[in-house]
C-alpha cells in the first residue's frame, strides 16, 4: 500500500494543443502502456484514473488500441462526490466515506495530483527563469533558482531592494541584476 516512487512518470503532452483533458488522457495512457509493452514489463492489475466517465472513456480508447482493454482493470474516481466509475457502466459506485478502500483510492489520487502539480510548477519556473534571469550575463541556473525560491517570482525580484537580493546571492551578482532590471525599465 505504499508508493513505489521509481515507477512515477512525468509526461509532457506532445500531440494535444491547448487544454483538453480527454485527449491528454488518451495520449498519456497510450504512451505509458505502449512503453510497458515495448519493454516487456509487467502489466498492473488495476489502473486508477483521476476523473469520471469522460477521462475513463478516453483511457479505455487508448488501452483498446493497444489490445489491453480486457487485460487490465480500470476505474476512474470523480472528485466531487468521490464516485467510482467502471468501463461500460454509466452508474457510478459510491463507497462509504469512511471506508478504508475509498481512503486508499483518495490517497492515490492525491499523491498523483501532488506529483503532477509539482512537475507543472517546476516547468513554469523553468520557463520564467529562462525568459528573464538567464538573459543576465553572470547569472546561472543555480543563482536564478535561489532567487526564485526566496522571492517567488521574477516580478518580486524586480521590485526587491538590492540589499535583499545581495543577502541571497552576494553583492556582485545583485548589482548585475539591479543594473539589468534598471536598464529594461
Amino acid at each position: 500500500g505504499k508508493p513505489c516512487r521509481k515507477e512515477y512518470r512525468h509526461y509532457n503532452i506532445k500531440t494535444v494543443i491547448g487544454p483538453d483533458d480527454y485527449e491528454s488522457m488518451r495520449e498519456v495512457i497510450y504512451r505509458r502502456y505502449r512503453h510497458v509493452l515495448d519493454e516487456d514489463q509487467k502489466l498492473p492489475q488495476l489502473i486508477i484514473l483521476d476523473g469520471g466517465k469522460g477521462q475513463l472513456s478516453a483511457a479505455m480508447d487508448s488501452l483498446k488500441k493497444l489490445g489491453l482493454d480486457n487485460k487490465v482493470g480500470v476505474i476512474g474516481i470523480a472528485k466531487k462526490l468521490e464516485e467510482i466509475y467502471y468501463p461500460n457502466d454509466p452508474v457510478p459506485l459510491y463507497l462509504d466515506k469512511r471506508s478504508f478502500t475509498l481512503k486508499k483510492i483518495q490517497h492515490l489520487r492525491n499523491e498523483a495530483h501532488r506529483f503532477g502539480i509539482t512537475h507543472h510548477r517546476n516547468q513554469r519556473i523553468k520557463k520564467t527563469i529562462h525568459s528573464e534571469l538567464l538573459e543576465i550575463s553572470g547569472i546561472g541556473q543555480a543563482t536564478a533558482n535561489n532567487l526564485l525560491r526566496k522571492f517567488g517570482s521574477v516580478k518580486k525580484i524586480k521590485e526587491a531592494n538590492i540589499n535583499l537580493i545581495a543577502e541571497v546571492i552576494g553583492s556582485a551578482k545583485a548589482k548585475l541584476i539591479a543594473a539589468h532590471f534598471t536598464k529594461s525599465r
